[in-house]
């Protein structure tokens, strides 16, 4: 069974860290490309980074540059985004997802082509 499970999400003051995980079953994760992607209360959902699989390329929102870095273990077939200097504005669910297309960035989002599936979600809240 194909699934992707997301973990590591919580309330976080204002500069605080979370790293969020995405473990991957029923697939290698090393053959897609990777990415979150993030719906804050009341807005649609955003691209906020992703990873090329083809030469380890990655895009951020320039929001989130410089705060998040995306990786993955490939021993392990999990992502993980690592959130640092947290912010209010950084509050919503972020999903991890996967696809068999290329990671690129279209006006400045970060956007994965051909998504082929996505996680579950987790709950950030940075509180100021």
């Amino acid at each position: 069974q194909v699934q992707l499970v997301e973990s590591g999400g919580g309330l976080v003051q204002a500069g605080g860290s979370l790293r969020l995980s995405c473990a991957a079953s029923g697939l290698t994760l090393v053959n897609y490309a990777i990415g979150w992607v993030r719906r804050a209360p009341g807005k649609e959902r955003e691209g906020v980074s992703c990873l090329s699989s083809t030469d380890d390329a990655t895009h951020y929102l320039d929001s989130v540059k410089g705060r998040f870095t995306i990786s993955r273990d490939n021993a392990k077939n999990t992502m993980y985004l690592q959130m640092d200097n947290l912010a209010p504005e950084d509050t919503g669910v972020y999903f991890c997802a996967i696809a068999t297309g290329v990671c690129t960035v279209e006006s400045g989002i970060p956007v994965l082509k051909h998504l082929e599936r996505w996680g579950q979600g987790t709950l950030v809240t940075v509180s100021s």
